[in-house]
């Protein structure tokens, strides 16, 4: 853990920088379900539009569990990777992407205001 800065976790997972990235690079590492993805700002929030776009999709008519089934195709900013997730899933990484951003927003502002 010395080789990161966290920038935001929770249950689900856990965004940081990492400490050897070159300086002017505005990127995370973000890991939630036993994934990793390393994506820039603009990523980030395209990802946080997909995860609220996925929400509109319908669980199965007759699931058992439509909350925790992982019945929802959540898209990512990499056109071949998508992702079965719950319901859950999402809310929980939508809060890890959206707490993200606004972080790494506040950081490239005191960047620029300091500059």
């Amino acid at each position: 853990m010395k080789n990161i800065d966290i920038i935001y976790r929770n249950e689900s997972g856990i965004a940081f920088y990492w400490k050897t990235s070159k300086q002017g690079t505005l990127k995370a590492q973000v890991i939630f379900r036993d994934m990793g993805f390393y994506f820039t700002l603009d990523q980030l929030k395209e990802f946080a539009y997909l995860s609220e776009a996925s929400l509109a999709q319908q669980p199965c008519n007759d699931c058992p569990a439509p909350r925790d089934c992982r019945s929802l195709l959540l898209k990512t900013p990499l056109n071949d990777v998508d992702l079965a997730v719950s319901r859950q899933e999402v809310y929980e990484i939508q809060d890890l992407l959206d707490q993200t951003i606004l972080r790494m927003e506040m950081q490239a502002f005191m960047q620029t205001a300091l500059n």
